[in-house]
C-alpha cells in the first residue's frame, strides 16, 4: 500500500479546523494506517464542552456537555509538562513532494514547504487529543457561543505576540479571515469559511463572527482560524499584496517556530522562538521541545530509505505493508539503535479507493462501477495482514452504515427512493472476498463479466472486452512517481481476464497535482480524512454538487446526486449526535451502493520506525499526521530528545 494522494480539502480541515501540531484530534489525508479490530469501534461518549448559553469559555464541545479538562488545567494528559527542551529533530520527506517553491500554504499554485502549517500558523482555538470534538482557546482565551449558534465570539489572548513582537489584535483576526475568504486563497479554503461572515470588532481584542449555517462544523472551523500578520508580504507601497502575491516571503506567524534557512527549495529548518508567546499555556506546555526542526526532502522513496538507515533523519512512516516487514530490519533495529512500531489510535478512519471520474462515458453505468469492484482482491495485496478492507466512507466509527437502515435512516432516504438503487434500502455495503473459497476470485470475475455484459459490454473473438461501437474497455490510473505498484499489477492482471486494459500512469507531483485540480484523469487514489466527528463540511467539499463543477475542489468522482445533497444537508443541520449519525449512515449508503469507487483499505495506527533517542510521551487516544500527511502531528508537537545536548542525527 502506498500513501494516497492529498485533497484540496486538506487545507481546510488542517487549517481552518484548528489542526495544527497540538490540536491532534484533527481529521486529515494521511495514509492508512494499522488497526487490529477490523473496522469495529464503540460509540463515543457524548462529547462535551461549554454549552452554546452565550457565555464566555474556555472551551467548547461539539453538542454540549461539560469539557475534560477544567479553566484552570495545567497540562493534556497526553504530554509531558516537564519535557526537556534542546536538541534538533531530522524529518525526510512528507509526501511525494521533492521540493517546494513558495511558503504560502494557503493559495492554490506552487507547493509550499512542510512543517509551515504546524510549526508556524495557530488558530484561536486548539483541539484536544483525547477528546472526540472539543476544542481549547489557545490565541483566544474564552470563546462565547451564542444559544442559537448564529455567533461565535473570541477574546484574544492579551499575551498573544506574532514572532516579530507585535500584539495580536481583533484587526489581525479579521485581516486573516479577509484574506482566506478572497479571490487570492485556494478554492477549497475559501469553501470551508463560505458559511462564516464578518460580525464585528467589539474592542481591540474582541471580535465576533456571524454563522450562516448555526452548525458545530462552523463553529470549529472559525475557531481553527489561522491567524497571521498584516505586515506578512507588504507590498513596496507598504501595503497589503493580494494573498496568491505573497509567495517567498516568509510568514510573520505567532507560532513557535521560524524559519531559520532553507536549502534551494529541497530543505527547511525551522528554529525554535525562544520567546514564544504560549510556551506556558495548558495548551502548548510540554509542546514544541526540539531547539530546531530540520526537513531533508529526497527524489524518492528509495533513497529516502537509505537515508534513514543511515542517521540522516530519525522518524519514518511507512506505507507499504511488505516494505515494513521486510524493509525494515536489520542490525540497527535487532540491537535496538532504531525502533520499529506501530502507534494505534482511535480515530475513524478515512475512505481510501479508487476514485472513478463519473466525468467520463465509460464510468456513467452504474453496472460498469459494480463490475470493477469484483476485480480488486484485497485479501491478494494484504499479504501481510497488516490491512483492513474498507468498508464504508466512515470505516472504523459508529458512523458507518450496517444492517438494514433504521428508522432515522429511512425518514431521510424514503422521499429518494424512486431515484436511488434499491441495495441502498437493504444490507449494508459489503466488499467483495476472494478468500472464501479456493474459486471465489474466479466466481467473482464471473459476476462482474455479467454486469460488463448487462452494459453493453462484451469479450470478442480477440480477447478484448468492448462496446456495440466496437470501442474497447480501456482507462488510465494516474499515479504519482514511487506509487505502489503491487497493488496496480494485481487489479490489473484480473482486469485483463476480462479485456479490459489498465494503463498506469506516472507522473511527477506537480503535473499529478495540476491533473488533479483540473479533473484531468480516469481513476485516481484519494484517501478523505480521518475524523473524530464526520464534518458534513468535509463531504459537501469531497461529494456535493456545487463541488463537482469547482476546479481545485475535492469532488474527484464527479458526483452530482441531489440524494447526497440532501444527506450532507442533513448531516449539516443535525441538532444531535444520532441526527449526525443517521445522516451520515444514510449518505454512507448512497455512495457505497452507487459503486462510485472501488475501496481499497484502512488500518488503525501508523506503522513506524524511529531512532531511539527520543522521550515519548503517552499515546492520545485521537491524533492524526502533519499537514502532508506523513509523520503523526503528536510525535512532532510532544516528543523530545532524551539526551538533549545531541543535535547531530545519529549514525
Amino acid at each position: 500500500m502506498t500513501q494516497a494522494a492529498f485533497l484540496p480539502l486538506r487545507l481546510c480541515r488542517v487549517f481552518l479546523a484548528g489542526m495544527l501540531a497540538g490540536s491532534l484530534a484533527a481529521t486529515t489525508l494521511a495514509a492508512p494506517a494499522a488497526s487490529d479490530n477490523d473496522g469495529v469501534t464503540a460509540k463515543p461518549a457524548t462529547p462535551a464542552v461549554a454549552a452554546a448559553d452565550g457565555t464566555w469559555s474556555h472551551a467548547y464541545v461539539a453538542f454540549g456537555g461539560t469539557p475534560k479538562y477544567p479553566k484552570d488545567f495545567k497540562a493534556f494528559d497526553w504530554v509531558n509538562p516537564e519535557a526537556p527542551k534542546g536538541g534538533t529533530l531530522y524529518l525526510g520527506n512528507p509526501d511525494r513532494r521533492t521540493s517546494f517553491d513558495k511558503f504560502n500554504p494557503f493559495t492554490l499554485k506552487g507547493s509550499p514547504p512542510t512543517g509551515v502549517s504546524i510549526l508556524m500558523f495557530e488558530p484561536l482555538a486548539v483541539r484536544s487529543g483525547d477528546e472526540p470534538d472539543t476544542v481549547y482557546g489557545l490565541l483566544a482565551e474564552a470563546i462565547k457561543v451564542a444559544p442559537d449558534k448564529s455567533s461565535v465570539t473570541f477574546r484574544i489572548n492579551p499575551k498573544a505576540r506574532f514572532y516579530n513582537g507585535d500584539p495580536v489584535t481583533a484587526a489581525d483576526v479579521k485581516y486573516s479571515f479577509d484574506m482566506l475568504t478572497s479571490k487570492g486563497a485556494a478554492p477549497a479554503v475559501r469553501a470551508s469559511l463560505d458559511k462564516v461572515k464578518f460580525g464585528a470588532i467589539l474592542d481591540e481584542r474582541t471580535i465576533r463572527f456571524d454563522l450562516e449555517e448555526r452548525t458545530d462544523d462552523n463553529v470549529f472551523i472559525i475557531a481553527g482560524l489561522p491567524v497571521f500578520s498584516p505586515k506578512w508580504g507588504l507590498a513596496p507601497d507598504g501595503k497589503p499584496k493580494p494573498l496568491d502575491e505573497i509567495v517567498t516571503e516568509y510568514p510573520i506567524t505567532t507560532g513557535p517556530y521560524t524559519i531559520e534557512r532553507t536549502d534551494s527549495g529541497r530543505g527547511i529548518e525551522f528554529k525554535r522562538n525562544p520567546d514564544y508567546w504560549a510556551r506556558d499555556l495548558p495548551v502548548r506546555k510540554g509542546m514544541f521541545n526540539f531547539d530546531h526542526i530540520v526537513y531533508r526532502l529526497y527524489r524518492d522513496r528509495a533513497v529516502s530509505m537509505e537515508a534513514f538507515k543511515a542517521g540522516e533523519f530519525d522518524l519514518l512512516q511507512e506505507f507499504v505493508g511488505s516494505q515494513y516487514v521486510r524493509g525494515h530490519d536489520g542490525a540497527k533495529w535487532r540491537d535496538g539503535r532504531i525502533i520499529k512500531k506501530t502507534f494505534e489510535y482511535g480515530m475513524g478512519q478515512g475512505f481510501q479507493a479508487y476514485l472513478l471520474n463519473l466525468r467520463r462515458p465509460i464510468f456513467q453505468d452504474m453496472r460498469v462501477r459494480e463490475a470493477l469492484d469484483y476485480t480488486y482482491d484485497f485479501e491478494k495485496i494484504n499479504l501481510y495482514g497488516l490491512r483492513h478492507r474498507a468498508y464504508s466512507l466512515f470505516s472504523n466509527s459508529d458512523f458507518a452504515a450496517k444492517g438494514l437502515p433504521s428508522a432515522g435512516e429511512l425518514k431521510l432516504l424514503e422521499p429518494f427512493r424512486d431515484k436511488l438503487p434499491p441495495a441502498v434500502f437493504g444490507e449494508a455495503y459489503k466488499p467483495p472476498r476472494t478468500d472464501t473459497s479456493p474459486n471465489a476470485l474466479r466466481e467473482n470475475l464471473k459476476k462482474a463479466r455479467q454486469l460488463f455484459e448487462e452494459a453493453g459490454w462484451k469479450i470478442g473473438d480477440d480477447g478484448v472486452m468492448r462496446n456495440a461501437r466496437g470501442e474497447p474497455f480501456e482507462f488510465e490510473y494516474l499515479e504519482t512517481q514511487g506509487g505502489s505498484q503491487f497493488r496496480n499489477v494485481i487489479w490489473a492482471r484480473n482486469l485483463a481476464k476480462l479485456g479490459i486494459k489498465l494503463n498506469v500512469r506516472n507522473v511527477d507531483f506537480a503535473l499529478y497535482r495540476k491533473r488533479l485540480e483540473t479533473f484531468d484523469f480516469d481513476v485516481v487514489t484519494i484517501r478523505t480524512p480521518d475524523f473524530t466527528i464526520p464534518s458534513a463540511l468535509d463531504y459537501t467539499e469531497l461529494l456535493g454538487s456545487k463541488a463537482a463543477d469547482t476546479p481545485g475542489s475535492g469532488n474527484f468522482r464527479g458526483l452530482k446526486n441531489p440524494a447526497v445533497d440532501a444527506m450532507l444537508e442533513a448531516m449539516n443541520n443535525a441538532k444531535t449526535y444520532d441526527e449526525l449519525r443517521d445522516a451520515a449512515r444514510a449518505l454512507d449508503r448512497i455512495v457505497m451502493q452507487g459503486h462510485y469507487q472501488v475501496p481499497q483499505l484502512f488500518s488503525g495506527g501508523y506503522l513506524m520506525s524511529y531512532w531511539n533517542k527520543f522521550g515519548i510521551p503517552p499515546v492520545p487516544k485521537y491524533y492524526t499526521t502533519d499537514e502532508s500527511g506523513d509523520l503523526p502531528v503528536w510525535s512532532v508537537a510532544t516528543w523530545w530528545m532524551k539526551d538533549a545536548a545531541n543535535r547531530k542525527p545519529q549514525s
